[in-house]
């Protein structure tokens, strides 16, 4: 291949690893990167309003595509990606950052936006260097890649802006990178143990993570021979509840009780591909079997009995024909009848509306879910947004849901619409705004219309930063400075050229809702003033929480906000009855 310079080099690289676009901001030492990504004209440069839209939207893109590249000029440019390069560096997804950086000859002279990039993305990369010289481009940037797709994770190219318009040197290493799937699961005696374990256990639960999403087919096959529920995190939830009759929805701060209250009446829980952080809601007197593919998670979250190393959908392969059939069901049964009780509960919240100005937040999402096409690809904002989706879009047939599941960074959903939208521009993209986390990164609304790409953007502004307010409220504090003072988001998109529309009355959600899907071929903004006061309980309450929110609510009154506790309960009396 011919090239001109380091650059172009680079570009020749990338477009062999399969990236389609670089989102950044150009200018200083990229724009000879630039400037290659052009002459080449197979990749797409997007020009986003921030660096760190441009990683969020790069983490979504590694997420659905499997390798994506993000980059930022100088130091300025660093220091905005800093966010939503942790964001895939958690979310574990392969993607390539691109750091261009001053001239190699000012190094250490704390020269005009110099940073040092290797210090920067230390602690957010598994993979970080600097190129110096053009013999070393073509191995950095193949072993890059090699380590981003192999480990899931952030790699990141230091690029001065010398370098890069240096002549590009040929040598004799590989310049491919290879997205391999081995087959990893545990030894013929783990196999055999595996299988005592669950044939000795009269109560199963299944509880899987995002790391079972590819062993759907093998879980529902080992969950019927057994009688077993499935319950599921919130990353893994519209994976494992594709076709599987026995699943009892998520457990966790966003979970309901039945998944819950299942694993805490079973004798044996099975781990499968879960990573699950929040140990208060994995019980301690039980047998726990955990399997994953990486060794080092076992037993990092709870009390372990027995761990295995294994992709999921192999090891469940190789125990499946271990494993005794059973014809007792009442275990089973009991919790889908739970389960049941829940999801009528839930919609309790959805056949009461609200009034003008306080919709209730789960009718919305409950709309949304019944007015999306098959396969949307769904964002949810961190915070209250993420509560409403989690509980409310279920799996139809090949829905994908995407969110700050593990950094829980706030302004998510808008910048990774963005990366959904340019990687499956025939598929619908609805992303659940928070009016906090909208407001953060309100300026690539811009990077939208520009790139008229058909995102529906649906906000739930209800004046507050509603989780602070909920985490402060139980915890017995008033909730001061989460309030909001929103600008009129429908106008400020309009400014922008986006089609726009307020609701505030719940009569009104419908119709709005169908006309902005109908609209496919460009993006759209609803405002839609839900209830501040609408609360998300977890699925265990437990009475300290209880007491922090009795104090909170006299504190507010004893301050002379009855008026906010009387809506407050007003707005919750079916929490209140459920407990």
């Amino acid at each position: 291949m011919s090239m001109k310079n380091v650059a172009h080099q680079i570009v020749a690289l990338l477009k062999d690893a399969g990236i389609k676009r670089i989102y950044a901001v150009t200018g200083d030492s990229l724009n000879f990167f630039n400037e290659a990504v052009h002459e080449d004209g197979t990749m797409q440069w997007i020009h986003v309003r921030h660096e760190e839209v441009g990683a969020f939207a790069a983490t979504a893109e590694a997420d659905l595509h499997g390798i994506a590249c993000c980059a930022g000029s100088s130091g300025p440019g660093h220091v905005h990606l800093i966010n939503g390069v942790y964001e895939a560096h958690k979310t574990r997804v392969p993607m390539l950052v691109i750091a261009s950086t001053c001239a190699t000859y000012e190094f250490g002279t704390d020269y005009f936006q110099e940073t040092n990039p290797i210090k920067l993305f230390d602690d957010c990369s598994c993979y970080n260097q600097m190129i110096t010289r053009p013999e070393q481009v073509q191995r950095m940037v193949q072993n890059a890649l090699q380590q981003a797709i192999s480990k899931r994770d952030v790699a990141v190219i230091g690029l001065p802006g010398d370098v890069s318009e240096m002549e590009a040197v040929q040598m004799n290493t590989s310049s491919k990178v290879f997205f391999t799937e081995p087959q990893i699961r545990p030894s013929e005696l783990e196999i055999g143990r595996l299988a005592q374990y669950i044939n000795q256990a009269e109560k199963v639960t299944l509880f899987c993570g995002v790391g079972a999403k590819k062993a759907q087919k093998q879980i529902v096959e080992l969950s019927q021979k057994i009688h077993a529920p499935v319950g599921y995190s919130f990353k893994a939830k519209l994976d494992i509840q594709r076709d599987n009759p026995n699943e009892i929805g998520m457990t966790g701060l966003l979970g309901t009780a039945s998944a819950f209250q299942s694993m805490h009446h079973s004798d044996l829980i099975l781990l499968l591909g879960t990573d699950f952080p929040y140990k208060d809601f994995i019980p301690t007197n039980k047998t726990i079997v955990q399997i994953d593919i990486e060794g080092e998670k076992l037993g990092r979250r709870s009390i372990v009995d027995y761990g295995l190393v294994g992709d999921i959908e192999h090891t469940l392969k190789a125990v499946l024909p271990f494993v005794e059939a059973r014809s007792d069901s009442k275990f089973l049964d009991k919790q889908l009848e739970a389960y049941q009780k829940v999801k009528d509960d839930l919609m309790t919240y959805v056949n009461d509306a609200g009034s003008e100005c306080a919709i209730q937040p789960e009718f919305v999402a409950h709309t949304i879910d019944q007015k999306a096409s098959d396969d949307a690809i769904f964002l949810l904002d961190t915070g209250m947004s993420c509560v409403w989706g989690a509980r409310y879009i279920n799996q139809r047939r090949d829905r994908i849901m995407l969110g700050s599941f593990n950094h829980g960074s706030m302004a998510n959903a808008m910048p990774m619409a963005i990366g959904a939208s340019l990687t499956h521009p025939d598929r619908e993209v609805i992303a659940f705004c928070g009016d906090g986390g909208l407001s953060m990164l309100l300026g690539d609304l811009a990077t939208i219309k520009q790139y008229n790409l058909p995102i529906k953007l649906i906000v739930f502004n209800n004046r507050a930063l509603g989780m602070v307010k909920l985490e402060m409220q139980v915890s017995g504090l008033k909730d001061q400075e989460t309030n909001m003072v929103n600008p009129d988001f429908a106008m400020v998109a309009r400014a922008m050229g986006i089609r726009a529309f307020t609701v505030t009355q719940p009569e009104e959600v419908d119709n709005v809702l169908s006309e902005a899907l109908e609209l496919k071929n460009e993006p759209v903004l609803i405002d839609i003033y839900t209830n501040p006061n609408a609360l998300a309980m977890p699925p265990k309450i437990s009475f300290t929480q209880m007491k922090g929110m009795t104090e909170s609510m006299a504190k507010l009154m004893l301050s002379g906000h009855f008026e906010e506790v009387w809506d407050t309960i007003k707005s919750n009396y079916k929490h209140l009855k459920s407990l």
